[in-house]
């Protein structure tokens, strides 16, 4: 008898842990943009809600179900954090100030292949070197190594973005996937809230707005990504 209480308290602490990451998992996902994933997930997710509480009112009458429902919902929100922080799903802009205005980070950082916009800001104490880097959460942690092993003293604030469009970035970002064989997962252009290409044309008759054309944004990104490759090629030339 002692045995089989047992393993009825296994079974519910093991379908709550279950239970919980995958309902921990699929909020983020969901908060993410991830909704087709999401719902796919939330219907394993009801199946095995339904499976452990029921389980548990058969049991009412055992106050250690009890508690190992309770063990399993804490330990399911645990374990869903841990696998969602190993997926590392999203990307992450850094913003990072340095008190060395001419450092030579940004272009240390943009070799290293992250894509890099840098400008001088003032601060209390004069001048800083301020950049804004967009790169992949699970790229994260080597972004921060390079930053600091160059300036440890930088100051560094991470942020996710929900939404972005354009910029030499995404397609820094496209192209970083596809040599890594993962697939690109950022919002797609046409997926920004709240756009209504009616509504821009309409702002652009009203407005006369003179909007760069598609073939001078696609000049410009190629005399950027020459510039780069050229920088890359005289450093590997120099050393």
């Amino acid at each position: 008898m002692e045995d089989s209480a047992m393993v009825m308290m296994l079974i519910i602490l093991l379908i709550n842990v279950i239970y919980v990451s995958f309902f921990t998992i699929r909020m983020i996902l969901t908060l993410k943009g991830q909704k087709y994933l999401a719902s796919a997930i939330s219907s394993i997710e009801v199946l095995i809600y339904v499976v452990g509480l029921g389980l548990v009112l058969e049991n009412l009458n055992e106050i250690q179900n009890l508690i190992a429902y309770a063990v399993g919902f804490a330990l399911g929100v645990l374990a869903g954090s841990k696998i969602e922080e190993w997926m590392a799903l999203g990307y992450v802009t850094v913003k990072v100030i340095s008190n060395c205005h001419n450092s030579p980070l940004p272009q240390i950082l943009r070799e290293t292949g992250y894509g890099v916009t840098s400008w001088i800001g003032e601060g209390r104490d004069g001048k800083r070197l301020v950049m804004e880097i967009l790169t992949r959460r699970k790229a994260q942690q080597d972004l921060y190594n390079h930053i600091l092993a160059y300036d440890d003293k930088a100051f560094i604030i991470s942020y996710e973005p929900q939404h972005f469009r354009g910029g030499f970035w995404v397609k820094s970002l496209k192209k970083q996937a596809k040599q890594e064989g993962e697939s690109f997962a950022v919002v797609q252009e046409e997926n920004l809230p709240g756009v209504d290409e009616k509504v821009i044309e309409e702002l652009r008759a009203e407005r006369d707005y003179r909007p760069i054309g598609r073939e001078e944004s696609v000049k410009a990104e190629e005399r950027a990504e020459k510039k780069q490759n050229g920088e890359q090629k005289a450093n590997v030339d120099q050393k």
